[in-house]
């Protein structure tokens, strides 16, 4: 497995959101196979008032033309390499003319260029804002380098030069893009793998040490959970998975839970042997008591994970097939390595076992057992308001997201990306496919007419960018064809364009030119493309419901097939499809957790009494997010499932030793309460705590979501922790006579030997 896991990948592709067979999906495909990728430009921006002074521009040249001949790069747009339309009267063709074919010699020939340059509307609000001095160089890459590790050299290629400009000229450049976005969201995972990695594993062995006082405590359940994230990278690589922002975070994982697995076992070793002095008895009552638990409590976890398989997300699926098989593994490594590890060494010392008798969570199982016993009331008192509270905070629960809404506000990607929004509109492909339903449908003035006031409508929208389609080449063809005067950058009149047909060269399939770009090989499908602001999907739900009324009143629809595509409408759609899936596969794990403790707890009544302290704990943590503003989103959703696969561990654990307790002390409940609260105490505790700070690592994360994960998931289990250890008790001492009936004393699958040696 150590040899599979050298060969582990990085994703760089963009997480399919949505199943192959939905139908924004397919139509999205259809899209790309028609007019090619929306989302593999790479813009770099500058705002510079001296970028058309003679040395600087020049530079700008020279950057373009380098970037120009990387490898991988298909085309380069910037105010250096820009085109116009010119009419060749001895062809009759429209020809496309570089505006700049070479460096200008002088600052005057520059200046005639500047005005050449803005003199072609087609420009404005694309490549350059004459505003605030704003401009892009556009870089298109090949689809093979995005998909792959090359699109890191890429990238690097690309930035490193402009870097070196933005240095000499003292001028902050701007990087963004889907391609460049991804890119660096990669590396984020990549370097946020290895350093989650070894503060888990800091963590852990802390917190080990301070529990157990003993270096071996530390030592073997290290070297456990090494195997687990071992097995887990060589697992991924089997599965011809590739690390991905959720499966980057499996390795400390599963290093938290199997550290969860092995306290349960060696607080066991402890208490048996500190009872009776005999460590082979000790070792096999380990195996015989705690082995069965914990499968029980493992396969909840698991039945958490596993619930994501149902989303059909191709993201999601790889996540939950990877952490819920390897979490049953960690629980078969635990299992077998403790005893085995422990049964060569010498029997423990007194202070291997001076925790049970002497230690901070000693008095607090103390506390426990006096407020249990004698101040009921006040337990229900205090979770009664807790519930109130949490209700209310709920209610203030919203549901929204955004394609970098994992990007804190002051990381340089998402500040280059305002960049782009306040200059250019932004950068989040908006698409708009026409189908007239007859060839050559889309070059007839009346389309092109109508074209035009779907794009005056656009307009209306602060969100979107200046349209982009066949209409604004059809104006700069009129331009062109009028001598590049300005004031011709309209559409022309039936004659017109009757006359300026013959110009228009013939499309050949395949060739990717810029008509080709906005239109198919028999003229009948265009497109409109747009740049969107990296808004939330509601405002993207609202811009999709507005326009589609609008543009049925400009395209009837007996006459015209319109789609509005593109990533962000991929996005919007996959994103209210995950939180419906991911609703889904949180009801589906609390069914397969409850079905899982009917084999323990027969009693439907105590299967119902044990989700209690972990059903409370999920509405507290959406009361939380509803107070902060964390919203409702794939990455944040997640969250209630994994956490009630791992909150109902300690239920699990201190219910099966309550069973035996009662057969021990003659059905007697309350001291059978006692009991099992005085010796599961301390792994309630040690394994919250555990928890709590082992999951509360994620918060150093740069993603919004995976900080958001840590942040609520240590409060949750946090918080079920303390009820387990409160409120469970208490409701099976106020419920004696209705919870422990005698289907409770018969399980399906018995935990415990009764026999005592």
């Amino acid at each position: 497995m150590a040899y599979r896991a050298t060969e582990v990948k990085l994703s760089y592709e963009m997480a399919k959101t949505l199943p192959a067979t939905d139908s924004t999906s397919i139509l999205y495909e259809s899209f790309k196979k028609q007019f090619g990728e929306d989302g593999s430009v790479l813009f770099i921006g500058i705002e510079d008032k001296n970028l058309f002074t003679l040395n600087e521009f020049n530079d700008w040249f020279d950057l373009s033309e380098y970037i120009k001949k990387i490898k991988g790069v298909e085309e380069v747009v910037s105010v250096s390499r820009l085109y116009r339309l010119v009419k060749n009267d001895s062809l009759k063709k429209f020809e496309f003319v570089h505006l700049c074919k070479e460096k200008p010699r002088s600052q005057v020939e520059l200046d005639t260029l500047k005005h050449n340059i803005f003199a072609l509307p087609f420009y404005k609000g694309l490549i350059l804002n004459p505003e605030s001095y704003a401009t892009i160089l556009a870089v298109t890459l090949d689809k093979n380098y995005l998909n792959s590790k090359s699109r890191v050299r890429l990238i690097e290629e690309i930035k490193n030069p402009a870097d070196s400009f933005g240095l000499k000229y003292k001028t902050v450049m701007h990087y963004s893009g889907l391609p460049f976005i991804r890119t660096v969201i990669s590396l984020k995972v990549e370097k946020e793998l290895k350093l989650f990695v070894i503060l888990a594993l800091i963590v852990a062995a802390i917190f080990l040490f301070l529990f157990f006082r003993s270096v071996k405590a530390v030592l073997f359940p290290v070297i456990i959970v090494i195997i687990s994230v071992i097995w887990a990278l060589g697992t991924i690589v089997l599965f011809g998975y590739k690390i991905t922002i959720l499966t980057g975070i499996i390795p400390p994982l599963l290093i938290v839970i199997g550290v969860e697995n092995c306290i349960f076992l060696l607080n066991k070793y402890h208490f048996e042997y500190y009872h009776h002095q005999n460590k082979v008895k000790s070792l096999s009552r380990v195996i015989r008591r705690i082995g069965s638990a914990n499968f029980l409590t493992n396969a909840a976890t698991a039945a958490g994970f596993a619930a994501f398989l149902i989303t059909r997300n191709k993201l999601l699926v790889e996540f939950g097939a990877i952490a819920s098989i390897n979490i049953l593994v960690v629980y078969v490594l635990s299992l077998t390595l403790v005893p085995i590890f422990y049964s060569y060494l010498p029997p423990p010392q007194m202070k291997d076992i001076k925790h049970i008798e002497e230690s901070l969570a000693k008095s607090i199982i103390d506390k426990a057992v006096i407020w249990v016993s004698g101040y009921r009331k006040r337990i229900y008192i205090i979770t009664v308001v807790m519930i109130l509270i949490a209700g209310f905070g709920v209610t203030r629960l919203t549901t929204r997201g955004s394609i970098v809404d994992d990007i804190p506000k002051r990381d340089p990607l998402y500040v280059d990306l305002l960049f782009f929004e306040k200059n250019f509109k932004g950068i989040m492909p908006f698409e708009i496919t026409i189908d007239t339903k007859k060839k050559k449908g889309v070059l007839t003035l009346n389309t092109l007419r109508r074209i035009e006031q779907l794009q005056d409508t656009l307009a209306s929208y602060p969100e979107l960018s200046k349209p982009l389609s066949i209409v604004e080449v059809i104006k700069s063809a009129k331009q062109a064809f009028y001598g590049g005067d300005e004031k011709f950058y309209e559409l022309p009149s039936s004659n017109e364009l009757a006359f300026m047909g013959s110009y228009i060269p013939q499309l050949k399939q395949g060739k990717r030119t810029l008509i080709r770009n906005f239109i198919d090989s028999n003229y009948q499908t265009t497109r409109v493309s747009v740049q969107m602001a990296n808004v939330g999907t509601h405002e993207i739900e609202r811009i999709q419901k507005s326009l589609m009324p609008k543009i049925d009143s400009i395209f009837t629809p007996s006459k015209y097939k319109v789609h509005i595509t593109g990533t962000s409408v991929v996005f919007l759609k996959g994103t209210n499809f995950l939180i419906r899936n991911l609703l889904e596969s949180l009801i589906l794990a609390l069914v397969i957790i409850a079905i899982l403790m009917a084999f323990l707890f027969t009693s439907w009544r105590m299967i119902l009494i044990s989700l209690i302290p972990n059903l409370i704990p999920q509405l507290m943590t959406a009361a939380l997010m509803g107070y902060t503003g964390i919203p409702i989103k794939p990455s944040t959703i997640l969250i209630f499932s994994i956490a009630l696969g791992i909150s109902v561990d300690n239920s699990i654990q201190y219910l099966s030793r309550y069973r035996l307790q009662l057969k021990h002390t003659n059905w007697n409940i309350k001291l059978s309460v006692i009991s099992a609260l005085k010796e599961t105490g301390y792994s309630m505790i040690y394994s919250s705590t555990v928890l709590f700070f082992g999951f509360g690592i994620f918060v150093l994360s740069s993603f919004g979501g995976t900080q958001a994960l840590g942040f609520l998931i240590s409060i949750t289990l946090l918080v079920a922790g303390l009820l387990n250890l409160f409120i469970l008790p208490s409701l099976l001492l106020t419920l004696d006579k209705w919870s422990t009936t005698k289907t409770f004393e018969e399980p399906l699958l018995e935990i415990f030997e009764e026999e005592e040696d």
